[in-house]
């Protein structure tokens, strides 16, 4: 067999910065900052036997505060748990909802893994940069949307989907992203095809650290029907899962 060979890039985009250090992000917190912080990590902690297991939720809360996790955010963590900064940033930089640059009002990811990208993912993203003149990791110079590429959010059979402060736009085309954009910086941000209404980045960083969410059920929960497409075809044929190992093996002795 002959053809062009093919490169798979590893690891993580060439643009994407690799430590959590840009221009201007704090060191440390002044001294009313810090104070504020601590309470809410005393609060944080509390709710965990073993108080390193609260990381995740300091690095939230830390993030809601500069809108990225700054060399003070890190320290911060670091220090309320015991940890070393090493420690810290291994965790950090492992999970991709932690931001490693400034973040506007409203982080905008495009899904762009493979059955996003191959329904019309990558025609979103490259919409979008053309619409907002950014690319990936960029802010627009108001402030307002940061756009990313992001990876498979569950969302498979809503493909492809936009992501706006982690909730759910689905079934997206260039033009209704467009449409998406101009709406939010515009101040009118739409209502989530899933999940409860929009709030800003930093907010919804706060939330993620387990801080009381205000926003109202507006029923957009559960699953939809493309989700429950498959178990609805099941049931009508009267399909049956396989018992368990176990269980067939009791009914085999009979």
């Amino acid at each position: 067999m002959t053809g062009e060979p093919v490169f798979v890039r590893l690891g993580p985009p060439p643009e994407e910065p690799g430590q959590f250090v840009v221009d201007g992000a704090p060191h440390s917190y002044p001294p009313q900052v810090r104070a504020r912080l601590e309470v809410d990590a005393k609060e944080i902690i509390s709710r965990y036997p073993n108080p390193r297991s609260a990381i995740l939720p300091l690095l939230h809360l830390v993030q809601a505060e500069d809108s990225y996790l700054t060399p003070a955010g890190l320290q911060f963590c670091g220090e309320q748990l015991g940890l070393t900064g090493a420690e810290v940033a291994a965790v950090a930089s492992f999970y991709t909802m932690f931001r490693r640059a400034p973040t506007g009002e409203y982080l905008v990811g495009v899904c762009t893994n493979t059955l996003c990208a191959i329904m019309g993912g990558d025609a979103v993203f490259d919409a979008l940069v053309n619409h907002l003149g950014i690319r990936h990791d960029q802010t627009t110079p108001d402030g307002k949307i940061t756009l990313q590429h992001i990876e498979c959010n569950a969302a498979c059979d809503y493909a492809p989907v936009v992501m706006v402060n982690w909730e759910f736009f689905d079934n997206q085309t260039p033009e209704s992203a467009r449409e998406l954009v101009d709406a939010l910086r515009s101040g009118t941000p739409p209502t989530p095809t899933r999940g409860a209404p929009l709030c800003p980045f930093r907010r919804a960083s706060r939330i993620l650290a387990g801080f009381p969410d205000p926003r109202p059920d507006q029923g957009q929960g559960g699953a939809g029907a493309a989700t429950l497409a498959g178990l609805r075809i099941a049931q009508r044929q009267d399909m049956q899962a396989p018992p368990p190992p176990a269980a067939a093996a009791e009914e085999d002795k009979k």
